[in-house]
């Protein structure tokens, strides 16, 4: 009997992977979130940081980094089992405004990254943050 409920459990369960909205394939998807300071230079003194950025998920923290004109903060990441993968940002603009925003979001940005080589494109700017799915076209998705 035992052994009946163990075969019911695992034909379950298969029937539940094979009807997920997503191939065995996106496990294993390393998605690459950029994020550019494309701020204006300080005018003194020009060649600091002028954007600090810190980013985290629930489970790693990648910490602070402070940014010059058009330096990129990048790092990896796949979707998780439960497809809940979160890691959000707090960028600081030196002498002017914080603003938070998520850098990526499973539901939001699984298939949009897809579209350029599994990369999440977001640039720092004078009037907010923005997204890209192909590095050309560019909207102001956070605004400060």
């Amino acid at each position: 009997m035992g052994n009946l409920k163990g075969v019911a459990l695992s034909l379950l369960f298969t029937s539940f992977v094979l009807h997920l909205p997503f191939a065995e394939s996106d496990w294993f998807i390393n998605y690459h979130i950029h994020v550019t300071n494309d701020l204006p230079l300080l005018k003194s003194p020009p060649n600091q940081p002028n954007l600090f950025l810190h980013c985290k998920s629930k489970n790693k923290d990648l910490g602070e980094r402070g940014m010059v004109k058009g330096q990129d903060y990048t790092w990896d990441t796949k979707v998780n089992f439960l497809r809940t993968t979160l890691f959000f940002c707090k960028a600081r603009w030196v002498g002017h405004k914080t603003r938070s925003f998520d850098a990526f979001v499973t539901d939001r940005d699984e298939m949009p990254c897809r579209h350029y080589h599994n990369s999440c494109m977001w640039s720092v700017r004078d009037d907010g943050i923005y997204f890209s799915k192909n590095n050309a076209t560019w909207g102001n998705v956070y605004p400060w």
